[in-house]
């Protein structure tokens, strides 16, 4: 159990832990002399043997307020310290609010300096508390007089927090390895150690982490945790870590920094959406306004986006964004504090829900109904999870990216499949990523396929099929072009598509010309025939006197050879350059005799039997290089496959 400290600047909260603990948590000597925390501190007491205590002893002042926000990371019990001569104060209250947005509902109270005052004193500020209280988690917590210089009081708020510690069930361990890092130094003899808290999942000494932002690897050397030799450590735990690796430098890991699993490594994320809630003391916000976001044990500059109207009133929330200035980690249910840089006040708090979210459709409804149902998730349970995917399935028809969710959820990828499954969701497996769809879904995205496949086999009946890719392109833009394809090859798979080489087409078409370019083709065809091994070039066709009265242009006349070329009509050799197919195996015959007669087939040669150009010859020769006829030796060919034209 990780009990934080809570309170306003000067009322013992330092002196209270040292007389529970024995352990001052003031290690810095400017701490000392000025008697003020500025870094949170750290006391982990014998308690009994299974049973595992420690404490985070946080600022109190206001210039010092982002390291109160960062010593509660991983804190799980609060004990809220007022001093009895001062009251309620302003940092009490703050702290209050901040443990609120935090999620922390569990702990109690110390009223310290207790032996300064009477008991009317006493009565009064009980009462105060209990005003202040009201309404929140911390309402029905229990409160224990106490005096750090007397030691009044003392030993029962021990015995109440050690029985706390003694009777809280084993923490629940759940997903990957997250650890924040809240300090980082070199040790002789050992290297780089980072301390922190671990926020989820388990780590063993020689797991290898890696830095969220960056990617840099680390194995770990040793760890402690709890202050204690140990070969693990795991969610809940305050944890020092002994890295080392090439990646490994003092000057590359940072305070704020996460350390995560492999399965965790995201982008860099500056946009996160998330559930904004602005306490009741706060002032209107509007869209855009611009803030400081706590976050884990950063504080980055950024803006509020807001989802769902222009301006967020006191004391309610809203879906929104926070646009932040420099990349940050966060996963599903990550909480963080939103202050006002300028007026120095606490505004509210956020819950994320998603990192890296579209650009585009941001309001949607479907979108929006989607981070509800990730708000309703925020703490994961197998239920929850179930009704999340199921949510998913039926708002996102161009399905649900599993890999990303797994990331963001912090969960096994594998539970997500499974339970995608149980719901009768179709999984599509990738190199790149796995997604899901309804079975809905799934029929809605082969019907948009098949009808882009009937319209383009009327509007192009000369050709064989339609590309797979550009069909991916045409019916589901939205998908990952591999999704795309994988729907391709199960309609391929069930036989309403059939494959032609990268084509694909509905059974039973036959490609063919339109009935007006047959008409064409027709009148085109005695001209290129007679045109022997020279053929006619496409802009000498759309000047002759037949063409020239339709105004029938180049690049018209060009389409129906094009297409006649797929009909296997003719063959293209160059962009220009048409043949018959008997031309061809006319011109195949004279290259096999070339080399029947030299042993090697040379362009002069090859020229002078066509008598044609040299320039056109070359062109030819190449042709019958790219379809695998002949083979290039230097400046001379042979025969690579005499069974193409026999």
């Amino acid at each position: 159990m990780i009990v934080g400290t809570a309170g306003h600047v000067d009322h013992g909260k330092t002196a209270l832990i040292q007389q529970l603990t024995g352990i001052d948590t003031d290690r810095l000597k400017e701490e000392k002399a000025r008697g003020l925390t500025i870094e949170p501190g750290f006391a982990y007491p014998e308690v009994a043997e299974g049973v595992e205590l420690g404490f985070v002893d946080v600022p109190g002042h206001v210039r010092f307020l982002h390291h109160m926000v960062a010593g509660s990371a991983g804190v799980d019990t609060v004990l809220l310290v007022v001093a009895a001569d001062d009251g309620v104060m302003p940092q009490t209250v703050e702290h209050l609010q901040i443990l609120s947005l935090l999620g922390l509902d569990r702990g109690l109270v110390a009223l310290t300096k207790v032996d300064r005052v009477d008991a009317a004193r006493r009565r009064q500020v009980r009462e105060e508390i209990a005003a202040l209280l009201a309404g929140t988690p911390l309402a029905e917590a229990p409160l224990h007089e106490v005096s750090s210089t007397s030691g009044e009081g003392v030993n029962a708020l021990r015995e109440r927090l050690w029985a706390m510690a003694s009777a809280q069930r084993d923490t629940v361990v759940r997903g990957h390895f997250r650890f924040v890092v809240d300090r980082v130094f070199t040790k002789r003899g050992a290297g780089v150690v980072v301390t922190g808290t671990a926020l989820a999942g388990r780590v063993n000494e020689g797991d290898t982490l890696r830095l969220a932002l960056g990617g840099h690897k680390a194995r770990v050397r040793g760890l402690r945790r709890q202050n204690r030799e140990s070969e693990w450590a795991h969610q809940g735990d305050r944890v020092a870590l002994n890295l080392a690796g090439s990646d490994v430098d003092r000057d590359l890991i940072q305070r704020g920094d996460w350390l995560v699993a492999d399965a965790l490594e995201t982008p860099p994320l500056r946009r996160l959406d998330a559930t904004l809630q602005l306490l009741d003391s706060a002032p209107s916000v509007k869209h855009w306004t611009p803030v400081q976001v706590h976050l884990g044990v950063g504080r980055y500059g950024g803006r509020l986006s807001l989802l769902e109207g222009q301006h967020l009133a006191p004391g309610e929330s809203m879906l929104g964004q926070l646009v932040l200035d420099e990349p940050v980690h966060a996963c599903l249910g990550d909480r963080c504090v939103i202050r006002d840089p300028a007026a120095g006040i606490t505004l509210g708090g956020a819950t994320v829900l998603e990192g890296d979210p579209p650009r585009r459709g941001q309001r949607r409804p479907e979108r929006l109904a989607w981070l509800a149902a990730l708000a309703e998730c925020a703490a994961v349970t197998p239920l929850q999870l179930q009704e999340l995917l199921e949510t998913g399935l039926r708002l996102q028809s161009t399905g649900v990216d599993l890999d990303a969710l797994a990331r963001n959820a912090n969960l096994e990828l594998t539970a997500l499949i499974d339970a995608v499954a149980a719901l009768g969701g179709v999984t599509l497996p990738n190199r790149e990523r796995t997604r899901v769809f309804s079975a809905e879904a799934i029929a809605a995205l082969e019907a948009r396929l098949l009808d882009s496949v009937a319209t383009n086999h009327e509007r192009e009946p000369s050709m064989l099929g339609t590309e797979r890719g550009r069909l991916t392109r045409q019916a589901v833009p939205q998908l990952p072009e591999a999704t795309g394809r994988q729907l391709i090859e199960r309609l391929v798979a069930c036989g309403k598509l059939v494959p032609h080489g990268p084509f694909v087409a509905l059974p039973g078409h036959q490609a063919s010309l339109g009935e007006e370019d047959e008409a064409r083709w027709q009148r085109l065809e005695p001209h290129i025939a007679e045109a022997g091994f020279q053929p006619p070039r496409v802009r000498d066709l759309a000047a002759s006197e037949g063409f020239a009265k339709e105004s029938l242009d180049e690049a018209r006349i060009r389409e129906v050879l094009i297409a006649c070329s797929r009909l296997g009509r003719l063959y293209q050799v160059r962009r220009d350059h048409f043949y018959p197919a008997a031309t061809v195996a006319e011109m195949a015959a004279i290259v096999q005799a070339l080399e029947r007669e030299h042993g090697r087939i040379r362009a002069a040669d090859f020229r002078d039997r066509i008598g044609t150009g040299r320039k056109l010859a070359i062109h030819i020769l190449e042709f019958f290089d790219k379809v695998g006829f002949t083979r290039r030796i230097g400046d001379e060919r042979v025969i690579r496959n005499a069974e193409m034209w026999p």
